[in-house]
């Protein structure tokens, strides 16, 4: 049941639309926001440390654990022989153990666990382990994979027309291989979860994890009782970014293990390097592509062969990468186009979700193609990326969906370039570069039309669960989970809305399985399309029966009745909304709803690459400019103009503070955050030291963000748009600039840069442009 919708424009907000602040930002700001952390210990609490392998792959030969459990405070030392149920902690596929058996697949791979009485003497215990592992040459690149052929999921492919044909009979074609490096979470509030144990085999979890049902699933799993002892909770997590969605997993069944074993509540908490060591980073790629094109720069045929580092299981490699193909087109019509994809195995840890899922990676390929193609033709590459723009009539993604605002996205970006002054400052950038042989600046202006579902069509539901009180107080419970993204607040303003009550009087409760069942992870940016649909329709059940009750009781009809502004007016007549809860109460009417709400119109045939796996797309565009010192490599990201369509937006400063710390999180990806692996699998870049996110510095002085004024032609919660993941992707226009300016040196010649662009990565591609390639 999806929930009525009155048209927007008619309706009188009185929270909906509003920028009210975050539920929880007073509490940020003082340090009083709970997080498990903060949770008071039950007495008697363990704490558990994992023992990690010292190899990246092998067997192995012995694990004498001996002297850890004779070390002081060392309560219980867990291995795979102390699982009751399955040693298998994977989302899907049954290739991800708790703890190693037999041999290791990756450095830093858990093989035991120790619970002792403090943290401290855990960690000192662990490295007494006496570990012999018959060590064999570690996968660690996309090439060692191929190599070895060795993969985590069969090859996938979709498309349409001959591509090879179509690029062979362009009048242009060019050809290249482009690399784009991972990224590591470094969400504030690490990994870390508490289980305590009840009666009769019940187990309590406190996880900080974007997907309590999983936790919930894969506890029962591994310690053989039925989901229903188990419950997860989740009240906030200080960052997830989809490094939370599968893998918080582990640590909530490690702590509940622990817990089953000792009889005790038990508590882990990774320190960062561990975090660095033991969790997946968002996918790196080799991508291969081939374009043909005409003189004006529209391409003719397109293909492109993504080549993925899954790590050494599938995680959620087959999502993550699927989307990298669903958006391997970004913005732009192909008439003939192959988009491939090989999911590699290596030994290293199994890389997972992070913001755009994949999508990111497909659409900064293509942004790449589009500049190269501008270069080698000689025009602004604004205009090549307009002349292949969808429109109405080429319309149809290269798996066979259509895209239905065509004419949104070229006028946000006509917007944009308006409001940007793009054509004025790419003139005065032309001027300063000709006569600075040095400091070279750069511009771009890059668009984004990012899909809205997840692809697995089961995970597009939600749940929530509304309760009037006889006060006039609600209560509100659903399945998505806080990550500082304001999904709480604006599912609140929905239910305050729906009930024309101030927002003091709706209660927002921690995730729970026990309240919610079945639900999807927070994640594909769909928290308040699902989440806040739910709860409406749960809020307006509740609602149509006060109404009725008091449509009958002063003998009026029912569209007489209305709620606003802490009031229900019945005719000429009107009580506070307090007042007929009591009423409803007293004539025993139901004040309780489940609200339940499945996404329409979504379908995908994966075997047939066909059907609609997206509801609508969001679109947005940024311009960038930037300054090089193509001396050093060293550079500044100086203005930022974005226009980003939100729809008819929930929260306005939500929505702005996600636009702009989603831009800020992918310039880190494209610019500073750069993942090491040595030979042996082990990971070089795992502390703040070596890793480098953005600060405050980096964020560009000169940075305007706007919402793009639109409604979703779809039939959304108060006709929105999702805004999580589609603003990561607005930061491609910071690597197409830093190009920009790098190629400036010789416009005669392409530039080899690929992502991240550090400054050494910029200092190797303006040497390779002046012609003295750096060894």
């Amino acid at each position: 049941m999806n929930a009525p919708h009155k048209p927007a424009d008619a309706e009188s907000l009185r929270h909906v639309r509003q920028s009210l602040p975050h539920d929880s930002a007073t509490k940020h700001v003082q340090g009083a926001a709970q997080y498990i952390d903060d949770i008071r210990e039950p007495e008697g609490t363990l704490h558990v440390v994992l023992g990690q392998s010292p190899k990246a792959r092998g067997r192995i030969v012995s694990l004498d654990l001996s002297a850890v459990k004779a070390a002081p405070g060392v309560v219980a030392v867990l291995t795979a022989k102390d699982i009751p149920g399955k040693n298998d902690i994977a989302p899907s596929l049954a290739d991800d153990p708790l703890f190693a058996e037999g041999e290791v697949s990756f450095l830093g791979q858990a093989l035991f666990a120790v619970v002792a009485t403090e943290r401290d003497l855990a960690r000192r215990a662990v490295k007494l382990a006496r570990i012999e592992i018959a060590a064999e040459r570690p996968s660690i690149t996309v090439e060692d994979a191929l190599e070895r052929n060795e993969t985590v999921l069969p090859d996938y492919a979709f498309g349409r027309g001959d591509a090879k044909a179509a690029i062979t009979q362009a009048p242009h074609r060019l050809d290249g291989e482009f690399r784009i490096g991972g990224q590591e979470h470094f969400y504030l509030e690490g990994q870390i979860a508490m289980a305590i144990p009840g009666e009769d085999g019940d187990i309590f979890v406190y996880s900080s994890t974007q997907h309590p049902t999983e936790v919930q699933h894969v506890v029962s799993r591994v310690l053989g009782i039925p989901d229903a002892y188990v419950t997860c909770e989740t009240r906030r997590m200080g960052g997830g970014f989809g490094g939370k969605e599968s893998q918080a997993t582990q640590w909530a069944v490690t702590a509940a293990l622990a817990a089953r074993v000792t009889g005790k509540p038990c508590k882990i908490r990774l320190d960062r390097d561990d975090d660095f060591v033991l969790t997946g980073k968002r996918h790196d790629f080799r991508c291969d592509w081939s374009v043909g094109f005409d003189d004006e720069g529209r391409i003719q045929g397109y293909a492109v062969d993504h080549l993925a580092r899954c790590g050494y299981s599938a995680d959620l490699s087959g999502g993550v990468v699927d989307r990298t193909m669903f958006h391997s087109d970004n913005a732009y019509w192909l008439a003939a186009v192959h988009v491939g994809s090989r999911r590699l195995k290596t030994n290293t840890v199994s890389n997972t979700a992070f913001r755009g899922f994949g999508g990111p990676q497909g659409m900064l390929a293509i942004e790449q193609v589009m500049d190269r193609i501008a270069w080698e033709i000689g025009r602004d590459p604004l205009d090549v990326r307009y002349a292949n723009f969808y429109a109405p009539d080429s319309n149809l993604t290269p798996f066979g969906m259509e895209v239905e605002e065509t004419d949104t996205l070229i006028d946000l970006v006509r917007t944009l370039e308006q409001t940007s002054d793009y054509r004025a400052r790419r003139k005065a950038i032309a001027e300063f570069n000709a006569s600075s042989p040095i400091l070279k600046r750069g511009i771009a202006l890059t668009p984004v039309k990012f899909g809205i579902s997840f692809t697995l069509t089961q995970l597009n539901q939600a749940g929530a669960l509304v309760h009037v009180y006889q006060d006039g107080s609600v209560h509100l419970n659903h399945g998505g989970t806080e990550m500082g993204q304001g999904l709480y607040i604006k599912v609140a303003q929905v239910v305050a809305e729906e009930f024309g009550i101030g927002m003091e009087r709706v209660r927002i409760t921690a995730t729970s399985t026990a309240k919610v069942p079945n639900t999807s992870p927070t994640a594909a940016s769909s928290g308040s399309d699902l989440n806040g649909m739910a709860a409406r329709i749960a809020a307006a059940a509740i609602k149509a029966r006060m109404t009725a009750y008091a449509a009958a009781a002063y003998g009026v009809p029912e569209d007489q009745v209305s709620f606003r502004d802490d009031r229900v007016f019945i005719d000429n007549e009107s009580l506070t909304f307090t007042e007929l809860a009591k009423k409803c109460i007293a004539a025993r009417v139901s004040l309780s709803e489940a609200g339940h709400y499945k996404t329409p119109k979504i379908h995908w045939d994966r075997e047939k690459a066909q059907g609609r796996p997206f509801f609508y797309f969001a679109y947005g565009a940024a311009c960038a400019e930037v300054i090089v010192d193509t001396l050093t490599g060293e550079n500044r990201v100086t203005r930022v103009d974005i226009l980003h369509d939100v729809g008819k937006s929930l929260n306005p400063a939500i929505d702005i503070g996600q636009i702009e710390g989603g831009f800020v999180q992918g310039m880190g990806w494209l610019t500073t955050e750069e993942l090491v692996f040595d030979k042996e699998g082990r990971l070089l870049t795992h502390a703040p030291s070596t890793y480098k996110i953005p600060v405050a510095s980096d964020v560009p002085e000169d940075f305007r963000v706007a919402l793009f004024p639109s409604a979703n032609r779809e039939d959304t919660i108060y006709r929105s748009k999702a805004v999580g993941e589609p603003p990561v992707m607005l930061a491609n226009s910071v690597f197409c600039a830093l190009t920009d300016a790098v190629h400036s040196l010789d416009p005669a010649k392409p530039v080899p840069l690929n992502a991240p662009a550090t400054p050494e990565a910029i200092l190797r591609a303006c040497e390779a442009v002046r012609g003295r390639p750096m060894t």
